[in-house]
C-alpha cells in the first residue's frame, strides 16, 4: 500500500502553528516579495515564484490555544505596529500586578513544617500585613517577575489573528486538522514530513477506506510542534540531547475563560499571580482581558509529588479560595482547556539544528523558567530562524546544519532570549527539594542574575513519585487505600476524588455556571469530535508495566478524563475525550523499557481536541 502514498515538493514545511511558527512565518513572508509584488526569495520547486511555504497544524483550527498569558511581549511588539496590536482580540496592556500568598482556609492542604511556620508568622503579623481573606498581598514584586510594561493576551486569539494575516498575504498556506506523523529522514538528514495515515482502525491497521498519509518533501523542515509534538519527540529520540540537557521538568496548565460579574472589582489589564494554595506547589493566575473576560487557571508542576494529581479539582478549589472568590463569584465559564508546559527551560534545549531542519519555540527549550514567560520567547526564536532563512535563501545557500548554526543558532545565542535563559537555567532546582527552598532559590537566582542558585537534584518521574500508601498513609489506612483502588478498578473510575474526599478536601458545590462537572467543562471547552479513521494517539507501550502499576497517574492526571481504568489492569483510552494536553506522557511513573528518560505512555499525532474561539 505504500505505493499509493502521494508525494509533494515544497521549499519549507512547518510542523505546528503556535507563537513560534507565527513569528517565523510573519517575518519570512514579509521578505518573500518586494513592495511591487516581485519575487525576492525564489522557490526551488517553482522557479520564478516566491518560496513555497506550508504549515501543518494538528488542531482543527489555528485559533486552538488554551492559555491566557501576560508577557513583556518585546518580540511580538517589535513585529507589529501599535495599531496592529490594537486589532488583536482580548489583548490589552498590563494595568496592575499583584502577587498573593494564599493560606489554606480549610486545613486540607499538605504543608511542610517550613510552610506551617510561615503561616504562623503570617497569622501573628496579619494586623501589620496587607492580609485579607486568608491571603497576603506581597508589598513588592521582584523585578524579574514584573510585567508592568507588557500585555495580556489570549493565545488562541493571538494565533487566529496572526494566522489570518498570514493567509491573507497569499504567501503562506496553513493547514489545520492535518496531523504530521513523523519527519522523513535519509540517514541523519531531514527531507520533509509524513502526514498521518487515515482510514485505519484504532490500532493503525488499514481498513477498506485506507488512505496513506502524504509525504511532503522540503529543503527545510521547521519543527515548532510544542512540548509533546511527535516530530519533536522523534528528533529527541533520534539525536538525543546535548550533554547535561534533559526534559524532566513539566507542568500541566489548566484554565478557564470566564466572564466576570459586573461588580467583580477588576479591570482590563489587571494581573494576579498566586502561590501557596490549594497545595503550596501549585501556582495560580488571573488575567483580565477587555469586556470583563478573564483567564483564570493553575499550574501543577512536576515537583508536586502526589500520585493522584487531578488538576481539574485543584482548579476549582483554587477558584473558591476566599481571596479569589471575591472576584470570581457570579462569573460564568465560557471555555476551558489545558496543556502541558516544558518547564526545563534552557536545560531542556535539544539539538536546535541538523541537516534540513531547525527547531523553534517551547519544544526547543525557549521558555524562561525564572520569569515564567514563554510565548514571547517562542515568537522570538521564530523570528531569529526566519532572519537566518532569509540570509541563506538570499545567498543561495542550502539549509545544512553548518549553515543553520552559523545563522540561526548564532542569532539565538546573541539574543536576549539566550542571555536571560542562562540566568534562569537553574532557578527552579530548589523546588525539587522542597517548596520553600524553591521559592528562596528563585529569589536568590533572580536577584543575583543567576550567579547564585540553590541546588536540587532533578529526578525522573519514576524516581520521585511516591506510592499512594506512602503519600496518603498519614491520613488514610493502607487497607482503605487498597479498597479505594479495588473499587476504582471495578467501577472504571479514577481514585482521586475518593482520596481527596478522605484527605479532608470538601466536595465542590457545583453552581452550573462557573463551578461545573469535569465533563461539562469539556463540552464548554469546545470539545470537537475526533475524526473517524485515525489510529489512537495515546498507547500504553508495555501492558505488563501498566498492570503492575499501583498508581496509574495517567488516569488521575488526565485533563479530559480520556483515560480510565481497564478491566485487565491496562488503562483504557477514549480519544473522543482527549484534549491532547500530553500530561499522560510526562506523568507516567513507569520507565520506558529502553530509555529511562521516557515513560510507558506513547503520545503520537492524532485527531480531535478542543476548539473555542476565545481560548
Amino acid at each position: 500500500m505504500n505505493d499509493l502514498r502521494a508525494t509533494m515538493e515544497t521549499d519549507i514545511v512547518c510542523v505546528g502553528f503556535g507563537p513560534a511558527t507565527g513569528g517565523f512565518l510573519t517575518t519570512l513572508s514579509r521578505a518573500m516579495v518586494d513592495a511591487d509584488g516581485a519575487t525576492r526569495l525564489e522557490s526551488r520547486v517553482m522557479p520564478g515564484m516566491p518560496l513555497q511555504v506550508l504549515c501543518y497544524e494538528r488542531a482543527d483550527d489555528i485559533s486552538f490555544g488554551v492559555s491566557g498569558i501576560v508577557s513583556k511581549a518585546r518580540s511580538i511588539r517589535a513585529s507589529f505596529t501599535p495599531e496592529q496590536l490594537a486589532e488583536i482580540p482580548m489583548a490589552t496592556p498590563v494595568r496592575r500586578e499583584e502577587v498573593l500568598y494564599l493560606q489554606d482556609p480549610i486545613g486540607a492542604s499538605r504543608r511542610s513544617a517550613g510552610v506551617r511556620a510561615l503561616d504562623a508568622v503570617v497569622e501573628a503579623l496579619k494586623g501589620a500585613l496587607p492580609w485579607a481573606d486568608h491571603a497576603v498581598l506581597l508589598p513588592w514584586i521582584p523585578p524579574f517577575l514584573q510585567k508592568h510594561d507588557g500585555m495580556v493576551f489570549s493565545v488562541g486569539q493571538l494565533n487566529q489573528w496572526v494566522g489570518s494575516q498570514l493567509m491573507g498575504s497569499g504567501l503562506v498556506q496553513i493547514w489545520p486538522g492535518m496531523p504530521v506523523r513523523e519527519a522523513l529522514l535519509e540517514d541523519d538528514r531531514v527531507i520533509g514530513v509524513r502526514l498521518v495515515d487515515q482510514g485505519v482502525d484504532k490500532h493503525g491497521a488499514p481498513t477498506g477506506a485506507f488512505m496513506p498519509g502524504m509525504d511532503v518533501h522540503a529543503a527545510l523542515t521547521v519543527v515548532g510542534d510544542g512540548p509533546v509534538g511527535p516530530v519533536g519527540q522523534q528528533l529527541n529520540q533520534r539525536f538525543g540531547f546535548p550533554a547535561g540537557h534533559h526534559q524532566r521538568e513539566w507542568a500541566i496548565g489548566m484554565k478557564a475563560v470566564v466572564e466576570l460579574a459586573p461588580d467583580c472589582g477588576l479591570e482590563a489589564g489587571d494581573v494576579l499571580h498566586t502561590f501557596g494554595y490549594p497545595e503550596p506547589e501549585i501556582f495560580g493566575f488571573l488575567y483580565v482581558h477587555p469586556d470583563r473576560m478573564a483567564s483564570a487557571g493553575i499550574f501543577v508542576p512536576s515537583w508536586f509529588d502526589s500520585p493522584a494529581r487531578t488538576a481539574y479539582r485543584y482548579l476549582q478549589h483554587w477558584m473558591t479560595h476566599p481571596r479569589l472568590w471575591r472576584h470570581l463569584k457570579g462569573s460564568t465559564m465560557h471555555s476551558w482547556g489545558a496543556k502541558t508546559l516544558q518547564e526545563s527551560g534552557r536545560r531542556g534545549e535539544p539539538w536546535l539544528t541538523g541537516d534540513g531542519y531547525a527547531r523553534i519555540g517551547e519544544g526547543s527549550g525557549s521558555t524562561n523558567v525564572l520569569t515564567g514567560s514563554g510565548v514571547d520567547e517562542a515568537w522570538a526564536t521564530g523570528v531569529q530562524l526566519a532572519e537566518a532563512v532569509i540570509e541563506l535563501a538570499s545567498a543561495g545557500k542550502p539549509f545544512t546544519k553548518a549553515n543553520l548554526d552559523a545563522t540561526y543558532v548564532t542569532r539565538r545565542r546573541a539574543s536576549w532570549v539566550e542571555q536571560e535563559a542562562k540566568v534562569a537555567e537553574r532557578a527552579r532546582d530548589g523546588f525539587n527539594e522542597g517548596f520553600l527552598r524553591g521559592l528562596i532559590g528563585m529569589g536568590v537566582t533572580g536577584m543575583t542574575r543567576g550567579l547564585i542558585n540553590l541546588p536540587g537534584r532533578v529526578r525522573r518521574v519514576h524516581e520521585r513519585l511516591p506510592s499512594m500508601e506512602q503519600y496518603f498513609g498519614d491520613r488514610i489506612p493502607a487497607a482503605e487505600i487498597s479498597e479505594i483502588r479495588r473499587h476504582s478498578q471495578a467501577t472504571g473510575t479514577p481514585v482521586h476524588d475518593a482520596l481527596m474526599d478522605r484527605s479532608g478536601w470538601p466536595r465542590i458545590a457545583f453552581d452550573g455556571t462557573l463551578l461545573v462537572s469535569h465533563q461539562d467543562a469539556l463540552l464548554m471547552g469546545g470539545k470537537v469530535q475526533a475524526a473517524a479513521g485515525f489510529a489512537d494517539h495515546v498507547t500504553f507501550l508495555d501492558t505488563a508495566a501498566c498492570q503492575s502499576c499501583g498508581e496509574q497517574v495517567c488516569i488521575d492526571g488526565c485533563s479530559g478524563q480520556a483515560i480510565m481504568p481497564g478491566p485487565d489492569g491496562v488503562p483504557q483510552f477514549d480519544r473522543e475525550k482527549c484534549i491532547h494536553c500530553g500530561v499522560c506522557m510526562w506523568n507516567c511513573s513507569r520507565p520506558h523499557a529502553a530509555d529511562p528518560e521516557r515513560g510507558n505512555v506513547g503520545f503520537a499525532a492524532g485527531s480531535g481536541g478542543l476548539h473555542s474561539p476565545i481560548n
